[in-house]
């Protein structure tokens, strides 16, 4: 799930919470379960943009060249981590 389910979730349960007018018999009441949507929906979006702003980026070099002493050629690879890792 990502921002845009955490969005949806929201908007659903804002919708039952305040818009929808129904007696269901005492079944379910819709505006807890507009809150509860609601809450979820907030939660989902941000953890989802914290591991967005948490993600890792990696650099990565190759360069080739030629020893000048024997005339071989040397390929040196770097890599450089940005960030912490996700736990």
């Amino acid at each position: 799930m990502g921002i845009g389910s955490g969005i949806a979730l929201f908007v659903i349960g804002a919708i039952l919470a305040f818009a929808v007018d129904l007696d269901l018999g005492g079944v379910a009441d819709l505006t807890v379960i507009g809150y509860i949507l609601m809450a979820a929906g907030a939660l989902i979006f941000v953890l989802s943009l914290i591991f967005l702003l948490r993600r890792r980026s990696v650099d990565s070099t190759t360069r080739t060249t030629v020893d000048p002493a024997n005339g071989e050629r040397v390929t040196t690879r770097r890599t450089r981590d940005n960030g912490d890792p996700i736990v």
